[in-house]
């Protein structure tokens, strides 16, 4: 069975059309991307090889495994094409975010404006990365008045 809430947010129904309308009908010349995070993922390794698929049988491991630490996962989907960007990294503050924001600009073509589909999550509304994305004109934040980030409703 699956889980979810009911958002209380009075501009909740406007936000689910702000967010569809850019999916479904972007600006010209602009790619919209839907960025999240995945925080203490665990690293593990199996400490014995992978018994391989037979007929009839599945892949098996053993339940002993050796624990590497964590990492954390950005993404930058382009629902559109379906690329992702990625990138993993040790901490999960603003300054790895912004970090993870850079490589997006550098991998978008310049003559692109790039929407930003973010949730509410922390990182995103820290002093820093907004300062990071008002210098950044190619990143429209049509969420934050002053701002043009997007957030998803809930």
């Amino acid at each position: 069975m699956g889980y979810f809430n009911i958002s209380t947010d009075p501009a909740f129904t406007e936000k689910v059309r702000d967010i569809t309308g850019i999916y479904l009908n972007p600006p010209d010349a602009a790619l919209v991307l839907c960025i999240d995070e995945k925080t203490q993922i665990q690293a593990l390794d199996r400490t014995q090889p992978l018994l391989p698929m037979r007929p009839f049988v599945p892949e098996r491991q053993t339940h002993d495994y050796k624990r590497n630490g964590t990492t954390n996962l950005f993404a930058a989907l382009d629902v559109a094409s379906g690329k992702v960007i990625t990138n993993t990294t040790k901490a999960h503050r603003a300054i790895e975010f912004i970090a993870f924001l850079d490589q997006v600009k550098k991998e978008v073509p310049k003559e692109l404006e790039v929407h930003v589909i973010l949730d509410n999550y922390a990182t995103h509304k820290t002093d820093a990365v907004r300062a990071w994305l008002i210098k950044k004109p190619q990143i429209p934040l049509p969420f934050y008045t002053h701002l043009l980030l997007v957030d998803e409703p809930g």
